[in-house]
């Protein structure tokens, strides 16, 4: 009831806010407050109520009543009356009430009754169940201590277990070992009995155990068995090999493979018999492999194309170089003792699979010795990584592969020493240096590092043997007759042809190995050969035959190494140079055949300043006989000259070029010499002798139309 009272009160107060829309103003009704009623009353002070004011001017109700101007005793008294009147409300509501009182005093008290009977049946509870929590308490306790006996129980069980299984030879396993046959079960079971073997003579609770005396002489039985049989099985597989026409390979990767374990087991158990089957395989794979690399060299040695003896050098004479004891052999083999050409097709085929003899015996084939020598170092090289993984794998020994190999590369090194020494042939040689360098490239991709002291060992004997033939072409040249090899004939020579296909061969080959010694050698073979061409130019009675037969030489010298690329280099640019210095001296001596006086002319008192030789002053007199000379023949002298030239080189580019020259230096003459007469006094008087020089110009490029 009070707080529908407190309602009533706030439901006026909140009418009376509504009422005032404008902003109460503390200031101004301060201002206008009447105290006048109070003013004579001792009690009442009106100290701090300025501070009350600011602190009240929040509230709703204070500044409804302020802003209606009501006095505040008479708002206190209707507030007083409205609560007499709420509390008499209240009083009559709580009379009418009073039976539902009563009677919700009656149903409080059944409760607590009901609640006090609650209470004692549920102390009752609590004493059972703190009795039960003991029980429960003592049963958890036995439970961890039946769980810890079953765990040690457990762990005792397995070790017993483990040991069980360990020590004891089930009958399976004894039927298998003594009279099964060797495959995949015999190698599963077989890796059983190696695990109990290890076991027995590993673990210290085993073999310091009891029943280690019963079990222990049965284990031993049962090795001695499990050695004995596969022993006699494995040597039946490596007799297998021994048979003619068997592929190594195959029966090494599709059948000695499957058992590998067998020699694992035989290391592990029985290191004698494991040596015995070693060294049974050492000794067949020798054999086997030994025979069959000599059978194919036999077969490889039937292909062989001879190309070169110690006669075939560069500066021997034709002649003399047995060419008419080898009348059978064609052309185009004689030529490859000094010119590359198809040869160097072995460098791609370098990982093409080897010959097989008897396909190219039947096709009637012939090869040279840097094919077969691919060939067969080709087989090496298959044969020999084969053959060192199924050591790793099988043996897990690479350290067997030299043992295995010494027979075959004995055969090899008899088959090598015997075609060295008579190798003449340089090409081939270097091809062969260079197929080893690849080869060493390719098992170097294998990573197998098996061949590596073998191809050094080939490369150190093809070095000395290279320089030795190299030598003896060098020492050719120097020590060449040169009354012997002279010809009258001013085309190039067949030594300096041999010289520039030697030299470019050896140049091609050299670009990506990069041996710089080489380098130096054929700078010294290119001295040599420099030193030979002057000697046979000299022999040619014309000065102007001489340097025919140098620019000739050199020039053919010049095509053939660019034919072979850009890898020229110093001797390229060396006889660029002695071309081009030949080229001036032969238009000299060729334009002195036809105009030696109009050139002598020009070259002594052509470019004499008149004023410096008063006393011998050039007169018309003396210069008009050149000019009506030259005026009545010239175009016969040029015709003369390119004949001369056209019959003279070999290369009719190169003589296109030296011709347009001459007459290129012809022209610079007889225009000096117009300018000469220019300068004399009395010169106007030759102009109509004088040719013109457009007419030159015309002349020089309708020869020039030729290119």
């Amino acid at each position: 009831m009070a707080d529908t009272a407190i309602d009533h009160v706030s439901h006026s107060y909140d009418e009376a806010n509504k009422a005032q829309k404008n902003v109460f103003d503390l200031e101004s009704f301060v201002g206008d407050l009447n105290v006048e009623e109070d003013a004579c009353s001792d009690d009442i002070s009106l100290e701090g109520l300025q501070q009350e004011l600011e602190e009240c001017k929040d509230d709703d109700v204070v500044a409804n009543i302020l802003s209606k101007g009501v006095k505040l005793r008479e708002y206190t008294k209707g507030v007083e009356n409205n609560l007499r009147q709420v509390e008499l409300d209240s009083i009559q509501e709580y009379i009418k009430e009073s039976d539902n009182l009563v009677s919700l005093h009656e149903q409080i008290c059944d409760c607590d009754n009901i609640l006090s009977q609650m209470e004692t049946l549920l102390s009752g509870f609590q004493a059972e169940i703190g009795s039960i929590s003991a029980d429960i308490k003592v049963l958890q306790e036995k439970s961890m201590d039946m769980g810890l006996k079953l765990k040690n129980r457990k762990v005792a069980e397995s070790k017993l277990a483990k040991f069980v299984e360990e020590i004891i030879v089930p009958p399976r396993m004894i039927d298998i070992i003594v009279d099964g046959e060797v495959n995949d079960e015999y190698l599963r079971t077989l890796e059983i009995l190696s695990k109990k073997l290890m076991v027995v003579e590993v673990d210290p609770v085993i073999k310091n155990s009891k029943a280690l005396k019963d079990v222990q002489p049965e284990l031993e039985k049962l090795r001695q068995k499990a050695v004995s049989k596969v022993f006699d099985f494995i040597v039946q597989k490596l007799h297998a090999l021994r048979k003619p026409k068997t592929n190594i390979q195959i029966l090494q990767q599709s059948v000695l493979l499957k058992y590998k374990y067998v020699i694992s087991f035989l290391k592990d158990h029985s290191k004698e018999v494991y040596n015995e089957v070693r060294t049974a395989y050492i000794d067949t794979m020798n054999k086997v492999l030994s025979a069959h690399f000599r059978a194919y060299i036999q077969a490889l040695e039937k292909l062989q194309l001879d190309i070169a003896t110690s006669s075939d050098l560069i500066g021997v004479e034709a002649r003399s170089s047995g060419l008419f004891l080898r009348g059978r052999e064609p052309l185009k083999n004689r030529s490859a003792v000094f010119a590359l050409g198809d040869r160097i097709k072995i460098l791609k085929e370098i990982d093409e699979p080897a010959l097989i003899p008897h396909i190219a015996e039947a096709s009637s084939m012939k090869y040279p010795y840097e094919v077969l020598f691919r060939s067969l170092h080709k087989l090496l090289m298959d044969t020999a990584t084969s053959e060192y993984k199924f050591c790793d794998v099988f043996f897990g020994e690479e350290s067997m592969f030299h043992e295995i190999f010494a027979g075959p590369f004995a055969v090899i090194d008899e088959h090598f020493n015997s075609i060295l020494p008579n190798s003449y042939d340089a090409i081939g040689l270097m091809l062969m240096i260079l197929i080893i360098h690849l080869h060493q490239l390719i098992m170097s991709r294998r990573r197998i590092p098996c061949l590596d002291s073998y191809l050094d060992k080939v490369n150190i004997a093809l070095w000395p043997r290279f320089k030795m033939v190299f030598d003896m072409h060098l020492s050719s040249l120097r020590n060449a007759n040169v009354k012997t090899l002279w010809e009258d004939d001013v085309h190039p020579h067949y030594v300096m042809r041999r010289y520039a296909e030697f030299t470019a061969s050896l140049m091609h080959l050299n670009v990506e190995y990069g041996e710089g010694q080489l380098d130096l050698n054929l700078e010294r073979l290119r001295m040599a050969i420099d030193d030979l061409l002057i000697k046979l130019a000299k022999t040619f009675a014309k000065s102007k035959s001489q340097t025919v037969f140098l620019i000739n030489n050199y020039d053919m010298t010049i095509s053939v190494l660019k034919e072979v690329g850009p890898e020229g280099g110093k001797i390229l640019v060396h006889f660029e140079d002695l071309l081009k210095s030949n080229t001036a001296l032969f238009v000299e001596e060729l334009l002195a055949e036809h105009f030696s006086e109009l050139i002598k002319f020009v070259k002594t008192r052509g470019s004499e300043d008149l004023s410096s030789n008063p006393d011998r002053p050039i007169t018309v007199a003396e210069i008009q006989p050149l000019v009506k000379d030259f005026a009545s023949r010239w175009k016969a002298a040029i015709e003369l000259m390119h004949k001369d030239v056209i019959t003279s080189f070999s290369n009719f580019l190169c003589g296109m070029e030296i011709l347009r020259a001459a007459l290129t230096q012809l022209l610079l003459y007889y225009t000096r010499l117009t300018d000469c007469i220019k300068r004399i006094v009395g010169g106007s008087a030759l102009n109509k002798d004088l040719v013109s020089i457009s007419s030159i110009m015309y002349e020089i490029r309708k020869f020039s139309r030729t290119f």
